[in-house]
């Protein structure tokens, strides 16, 4: 007969089991097996840290020794253990439980109720709206392990619910919170709850209030405080290094400007999928033809270049955090003065997103500008700033649509302000432009950011402007007008960029 290899599970517990099953679990630890990690928890993994065995298995531990016990409290909130390996669960009882790394913290208090969620092996998971009363209860630390959250955490927590899900979520857990306290068995934390959901929706006093976010969305001023932190990173990482100058060439004249605006428009609207011809743009922005085909396309291109053109608005930077609302949305309202039915002028009122990136949502547009604001006018150099400017508005996303060009319309008025060489963004270099935007977005990777901007920058300040022929040509001998995945930028002798 062919024997059966039989794999083992890594972790046995003894509790509940019967007799046999617990003579053969000492009987495999005496011939070398398995080996004891607690009182009724057992091994057959013999080389890895107890601690990490436990760690896999803690849920399944937990509801083994105490089958109807409750994930609560910070545990509930927090989705497993504190970070000292403290797991809080109700139960009939209150104990400690000491285990490698972990340690069962039971508390005498009500089982499963409905609301809550069945778990693992046996265990059931508080509801969000007991697991916040829970945490408001009045309790002191034992032994330096506190089961509840402390009121800024909870705060946090509330109001990132609001950000994520609105109002109406914050409302639905007051909801659910009240009927679970209808009893008198969660009265006080309910009061409490009641008081800081309402501070936070700006319905109730708010002077209570702990954390800056919360305190700001009470004022109406409600930022994203992930996006502040990303700004954060991103400042510091500018703020450490010195960027070299590249002044405007001062032979410039009225074709020198006209050729570099239009070739800025061209690109800036290509990456964004308005793509025309070279030569189709350049009757569009310079003869006024307009395809009847395509007049909303056409305006995109031809009103970037009014922006980009204009000696005045093309400076122009903001001094005051209204000043920078105000810029905005002006440029916006000309960008898109062809496209009423994407709200020129105006901050969006819907979510937007690209790809897995959920943009800032509307409420906290304006908040998060605003502390955006703040840092960037701790930065000096042109070319920081404009680094800044151009990031914090396309992570922002303000607007329905536009939100791109309008970044780099605002970080290239930066440049300008302080005569430096504005930055062109060619269609060949598309790629590696957005793929440092998702490296900082989603990794907080500023280098690859920088570098990418400052290859631009070079590239920029080498092309000649003087004569349209031959900035054309100029940037057809660098693959400048060639999709990514054909070819590199280069300059026109070979070198990559």
């Amino acid at each position: 007969m062919e024997k059966t290899d039989v794999t083992l599970p890594e972790i046995l517990l003894s509790a509940g089991k019967d007799a046999r099953t617990a003579k053969a679990i000492s009987r495999m630890v005496q011939q070398g097996q398995a080996r004891k990690l607690a009182p009724k928890v057992y091994t057959t993994n013999l080389t890895d840290a107890p601690e990490s065995i436990i760690a896999r298995h803690l849920f399944e531990i937990a509801g083994t020794l105490y089958p109807g016990a409750v994930v609560s409290h910070r545990s509930a909130l927090e989705g497993g253990p504190a970070e000292d390996g403290s797991l809080f669960l109700s139960y009939r009882h209150s104990r400690n439980v000491t285990l490698p790394g972990h340690t069962l913290r039971l508390t005498q208090g009500p089982g499963p109720l409905p609301e809550d969620r069945p778990f693992i092996a046996g265990l059931h998971i508080a509801s969000e709206a007991r697991a916040f009363l829970e945490n408001l209860a009045s309790a002191r630390a034992r032994s330096g392990h506190k089961k509840t959250l402390s009121r800024e955490q909870i705060e946090s927590r509330l109001d990132r619910i609001c950000r994520i899900h609105g109002e109406e979520a914050l409302n639905e857990l007051r909801d659910n919170a009240r009927r679970l306290a209808g009893d008198g068995r969660w009265k006080t934390e309910f009061e409490r709850l009641d008081k800081l959901i309402g501070a936070i929706l700006g319905t109730r006093e708010t002077r209570g209030l702990k954390t800056q976010a919360a305190r700001a969305r009470a004022m109406g001023l409600a930022y994203d405080p992930d996006r502040l932190e990303l700004f954060q990173v991103l400042f510091r990482a500018l703020l450490e290094r010195d960027f070299r100058h590249r002044p405007e060439p001062r032979r410039r004249g009225n074709e020198w400007d006209t050729n570099r605006a239009f070739f800025e428009a061209y690109f800036s609207n290509y990456i964004e999928g308005t793509r025309f011809e070279v030569e189709e743009a350049r009757k569009i922005v310079l003869e006024g033809e307009i395809p009847t085909n395509r007049p909303a396309d056409s305006h995109d291109v031809l009103n970037t270049f009014r922006i980009v053109s204009n000696p005045i608005d093309a400076t122009r930077t903001p001094q005051s955090y209204e000043d920078f609302l105000e810029l905005l949305r002006q440029r916006h309202a000309s960008l898109l003065a062809a496209r009423p039915e994407h709200d020129p002028g105006r901050f969006k009122d819907k979510v937007n997103r690209a790809g897995q990136t959920v943009f800032v949502l509307p409420e906290l547009v304006r908040g998060t500008l605003q502390k955006a604001f703040e840092l960037y006018q701790g930065l000096t150099e042109a070319f920081a700033r404009a680094a800044f400017m151009m990031f914090i508005v396309s992570e922002v996303h303000p607007f329905l649509d536009g939100n791109g060009r309008i970044a780099r319309i605002m970080m290239n008025a930066e440049l300008s302000a302080d005569d430096e060489v504005r930055i062109i963004i060619p269609t060949v270099y598309r790629e590696d432009y957005l793929g440092a935007l998702r490296l900082l977005s989603r990794e907080s990777e500023t280098d690859a950011y920088i570098r990418m901007l400052e290859r631009a920058h070079v590239f920029t300040a080498w092309l000649d402007f003087d004569n349209y022929a031959d900035a054309l040509a100029q940037l057809e001998q660098s693959h400048a007008f060639h999709e990514p995945s054909e070819s590199r930028l280069r300059f026109s002798n070979g070198a990559e960029i």
